[in-house]
């Protein structure tokens, strides 16, 4: 399957979006969104010795930019899991209409590139 609506095509393309921005956020912000101070594993757990750097938590506005960043996910996920194109897809082929969802954005560049080239 790869004839998607353009608004089901378009949640996907902001979800991605989405998860990208959060997933960048979270990696540039503290380990800790509450204050925490360092501490560390000694070595003889499975994992081995780990040192944790002191965290001096989250701020207000970091906060609640991750919160809405959080929240803009679950709409989207919710709108796409739920659209009304699911209910027309034999329960069979969903999961793998799902999947070329996910990538439908890569089949169009490749084919907007094929016909460039």
């Amino acid at each position: 399957m790869t004839d998607f609506p353009d608004d089901l095509l378009a949640a996907q393309r902001d979800l991605t979006a989405v998860r990208a921005t959060l997933s960048a956020r979270l990696a540039a912000l503290p380990p800790s969104a509450e204050p925490m101070p360092a501490w560390e594993r000694p070595d003889g757990y499975w994992a081995g010795a780990r040192t944790h750097p002191a965290s001096p938590g989250w701020s207000e506005e970091e906060r609640q930019e991750v919160a809405a960043l959080r929240e803009r996910e679950r709409d989207l996920a919710a709108a796409i899991v739920t659209h009304e194109l699911w209910a027309s897809v034999p329960a069979e082929e969903r999961m793998r209409a799902r999947d070329a969802l996910k990538h439908a954005h890569e089949t169009q560049a490749a084919e907007a590139a094929g016909a460039r080239g």
